[in-house]
């Protein structure tokens, strides 16, 4: 027989534990512990999440008071994991809430779902009690649960939102990853170029000040930038503030939002990236909409007040009022254009197979690729760039420092 590792809650002993047992399946480990008072947190075949929790348990036993106050994003993943779990061990709504918020490590997530026990006990629905906060539980969530609600699936519609919440997270994890080398080239490669415009060039600037010969035309450029970057640093540093401040502040708006897109989207190379990254997380979130059983209307308007984009938002929300007249999601996709021919194609097959839950899931996997070689490549492209690019003007700076010192050494050669 397989051996299970399994973490659960002792009630009476007031504490979480873990082990490993051999059962015939999944199931019967549950109901074996259960039988025994326990309440069933995980159960995997996984003996590395076994040693994980021996290291979490650990840890937490060391202190078992919220560690911050902000809500991050894996506190929200973990909240959706253990829910699901819970619940699919049988464990009430209520008293899952209970043993969740003694282990959250933000103090503000546990307020919350202190007030999710208070509202559900004062006869609220789950999915009531979560719409009072909209800050921390998104339509998406909301959503979610009232529709595992509805259908008596509560667990399984967790486990699927928290599926998508961990997919979700590690693609945000691996763009940024990818994109940390660049930043950090390009910020290395800036100081460098400042520490010589603003230290070294003002050093040869006074030995030049003794020489009784024209300097070059370069070395002269050089010297007038130095200057104007020292005299005017502080300028620099304040338009420069001045223009990103003002940029946000108008990008913010509805109309500047619109403008930006549209500039985004026109991009050479990385314009067709930007479109892309919007429709994988359309896909994305319209896969575990339909998957946990959201109406297709109700589906497009949460995905409409998520995607992220106010040009996709428009389009989602015609796409919206086609589908409400009677035509077919696919036949919507395909009229304003926005979508790839192979997105309407696919969308078109899981209409008619009643998969269309599937097809979605397959095209967030096929753009999630998609993104992740872009990136891959970018970084390979921008490194040589990067690096030719400073070769290019350091190498300008130190020809521009030193012609100089040529010409006095040749007249005094001469």
């Amino acid at each position: 027989m397989p051996r299970f590792y399994y973490e659960v809650r002792d009630m009476a002993a007031g504490h979480k534990a873990t082990g490993s047992e051999e059962a015939a399946n999944q199931e019967d480990l549950i109901v074996r512990l259960q039988s025994k008072g326990l309440i069933v947190l995980n159960v995997t075949t996984d003996s590395r999440y076994f040693e994980k929790s021996q290291k979490s348990e650990q840890v937490s036993s060391s202190s078992s008071k919220p560690r911050h106050y902000r809500i991050s994003g894996d506190d929200i993943v973990l909240l959706c994991r253990h829910l699901a779990t819970l619940l699919g061990a049988g464990v009430t709504i209520l008293k899952s809430l209970d043993v969740i918020s003694k282990q959250v490590a933000s103090r503000k997530l546990y307020l919350v779902l202190k007030d999710l026990e208070k509202n559900m006990e004062a006869g609220l629905s789950f999915h009531e009690a979560m719409a009072k906060h909209p800050s921390v539980f998104s339509d998406l969530w909301v959503n979610i649960v009232e529709s595992g609600e509805a259908s008596g699936s509560l667990a399984v519609v967790l486990n699927r939102l928290a599926t998508y919440l961990e997919r979700n997270a590690a693609f945000k994890r691996k763009v940024i990853s990818a994109l940390i080398y660049p930043f950090i080239l390009m910020f290395a490669g800036t100081g460098a170029l400042l520490f010589l415009t603003i230290k070294i060039i003002p050093t040869f600037a006074q030995l030049f000040e003794g020489f009784k010969v024209e300097l070059p035309y370069l070395t002269k450029l050089l010297l007038a930038v130095s200057l104007f970057m020292r005299t005017k640093f502080l300028l620099i540093i304040g338009i420069i503030a001045t223009v990103v401040i003002l940029t946000k502040k108008y990008i913010s708006t509805n109309d500047g939002r619109r403008k930006f897109e549209k500039f985004r989207f026109k991009l050479p190379v990385l314009g067709e990236f930007f479109r892309v990254i919007v429709v994988e997380r359309f896909s994305s979130e319209m896969s575990t909409l339909v998957e946990s059983g959201v109406p297709i209307l109700y589906s497009l308007e949460i995905a409409e007040h998520s995607v992220g984009s106010v040009i996709m938002a428009d389009v989602i929300r015609k796409i919206k009022e086609d589908v409400r007249e009677g035509k077919s999601l696919s036949a919507a996709l395909e009229k304003y254009g926005f979508f790839d021919p192979m997105v309407v194609q696919m969308i078109s097959i899981g209409e008619e197979i009643g998969e269309l839950s599937n097809m979605f899931r397959r095209l967030n996997l096929f753009y999630q690729e998609y993104v992740e070689t872009f990136l891959v490549r970018f970084t390979a492209m921008f490194e040589p760039i990067m690096l030719l690019f400073m070769a290019f003007v350091i190498g300008a700076m130190v020809v521009g420092m030193f012609l100089p010192i040529f010409q006095i050494a040749q007249l005094g050669g001469g």
